[in-house]
């Protein structure tokens, strides 16, 4: 395992630890339809808003090698589905490429930068969306593996996030 001591004591994960791990992720009670198994684990910095705050709630205080269950409600993962968040707009908005498919996610230029959404009907010169995050409204849970806890560096806590494999690289 890769974890920094301080003075002999293994670092938990805490703000400003760079943390790396593996994850299963799964509906509440069913089956996992995401993992991280086979790539470079996820890597991020702790306490900087950059993962789902149930998750990096349910990681604050372990080490390195253990291997938890967190389970992260609605308001702490990608919000509640919204009403209204459906809507037409010219195809001449979408950013991604190809045959739009009804099921689909993709990107739409918005004012406020990309955003994706989910195809709901594909028409000639629109199509109709759901701006709903898919997993808006879910329970998820995550069978987490940390590979890692390390202290920030320095370049990491100036630019808001971890460098290295799995983590931002410039």
């Amino acid at each position: 395992m890769d974890t920094e001591t301080v003075e002999g004591t293994a670092l938990t994960i805490a703000k400003d630890s760079v943390v790396s791990f593996h994850y299963r992720l799964s509906e509440a009670g069913g089956e996992s339809f995401e993992n991280s198994e086979g790539t470079d684990p996820v890597l991020y910095l702790h306490g900087h808003s950059g993962m789902l705050k149930g998750l990096e709630e349910g990681l604050e205080g372990h080490s390195a090698g253990e291997t938890l269950s967190i389970s992260v409600s609605p308001e702490k993962g990608y919000g509640e589905r919204r009403e209204g968040a459906q809507q037409r707009v010219p195809i001449k908005h979408v950013r991604t490429k190809g045959k739009l498919k009804v099921g689909m996610l993709v990107q739409i230029n918005t004012k406020d930068g990309a955003q994706e959404a989910i195809v709901l009907k594909v028409g000639l010169k629109n199509i109709d969306i759901d701006s709903n995050h898919p997993l808006a409204g879910k329970t998820l849970d995550f069978e987490v593996d940390i590979v890692s806890v390390r202290a920030a560096t320095s370049d990491e806590l100036a630019h808001g996030h971890a460098h290295g494999a799995g983590g931002h690289q410039h």
